[in-house]
């Protein structure tokens, strides 16, 4: 299904968000908030959603997409694109569409903004679809970034040698970001382009996935990608140790159904497991043909929670 209306909403800080709403007017309201972060929603027909039974809200994030304005200009302020404006973003998006509840659905890094916005706003939340978890604690960003290295020494080592000599050994991520916001084109463009390198490699394996996805995002798109990327994960999301984890008892009453691949080399099953075993609403459904990009039969597992809730 397509959008049947589109609009930008006014979130404040220079800021305005592109949303689309698709399927049924009158159906059951759901949100599916993109990972990234700075990925942007995709802007194709979804197959994930019954189009006679749910209202279906996506949204570019602040900064990428056809937001506004975009982080691939080095000139857009970063300092208001954190996740506290996004989960404020979300809350005046509800509004803005005259929605009381809705479903939370969000993978990867839109795993941890559902997770994070449903503790802030349990009120709001019906249930939650959750593909590839995460919850954007230090130690995940930490494997994503360095810890994989252990899998693939050769590509991290090229990752890492694209920074300055004197940063490599800092903060890798922030110093992806100066690059990425250099005045000079050519610059960032190059160092979107190894980011993006570094993140295929992770997926490489995924043979029942989409390998390569990541370098196949061109031009500002990308450079905005690893700009959004690197500023939130080299600041650890802005947020406490364990924050989601934590806070897990907020969502307590939240029927959920997590999706998680086997095989996601860039988000290790554990953190899904985790989280799963602190939250008695959650089932996990572990994909054994699945990485971080998906599969036949993942795209399944989310199609029959999509089903199963749309009769509450």
């Amino acid at each position: 299904m397509g959008p049947y209306a589109t609009g930008f909403l006014d979130v404040g800080d220079g800021n305005r968000i592109y949303y689309e709403e698709l399927g049924n007017p009158d159906g059951k309201p759901a949100v599916n908030l993109h990972g990234g972060p700075g990925s942007g929603s995709m802007k194709r027909p979804t197959k994930a959603w019954d189009p006679e039974k749910w209202r279906v809200i996506r949204f570019d994030q602040r900064g990428c997409g056809l937001s506004t304005p975009s982080a691939a200009d080095p000139a857009t302020d970063m300092s208001v694109n954190t996740t506290q404006h996004l989960i404020r973003d979300i809350e005046l998006l509800r509004e803005h569409l005259g929605i009381e509840k809705w479903l939370v659905k969000g993978g990867s890094w839109g795993a941890a903004l559902a997770l994070l916005y449903a503790q802030a706003h349990p009120e709001r939340v019906t249930e939650m679809i959750i593909p590839a978890v995460t919850t954007t604690r230090p130690e995940e960003t930490d494997w994503l970034y360095h810890g994989a290295r252990r899998l693939f020494p050769e590509a991290w080592d090229r990752f890492r040698n694209h920074v300055p000599e004197d940063e490599r050994d800092g903060n890798l991520l922030l110093a992806y970001g100066r690059l990425v916001a250099n005045p000079d084109r050519a610059v960032r463009e190059a160092a979107a382009a190894e980011w993006m390198r570094w993140e295929d490699t992770l997926i490489s394996q995924e043979s029942n996935g989409k390998p390569g996805s990541y370098s196949a995002v061109v031009d500002d798109d990308r450079v905005a990608f690893v700009r959004i990327c690197a500023h939130y994960f080299g600041s650890d999301a802005w947020l406490e140790p364990d924050q989601v984890l934590r806070n897990v008892d907020k969502l307590r009453g939240i029927p959920a159904v997590l999706v998680h691949g086997r095989h996601d080399l860039g988000s290790p099953v554990y953190t899904a497991w985790e989280l799963a075993q602190a939250w008695p609403d959650a089932k996990l459904v572990i994909i054994e043909d699945s990485g971080h990009t998906g599969s036949e039969a993942m795209g399944q597992a989310l199609n029959e929670a999509a089903e199963e809730f749309s009769k509450r």
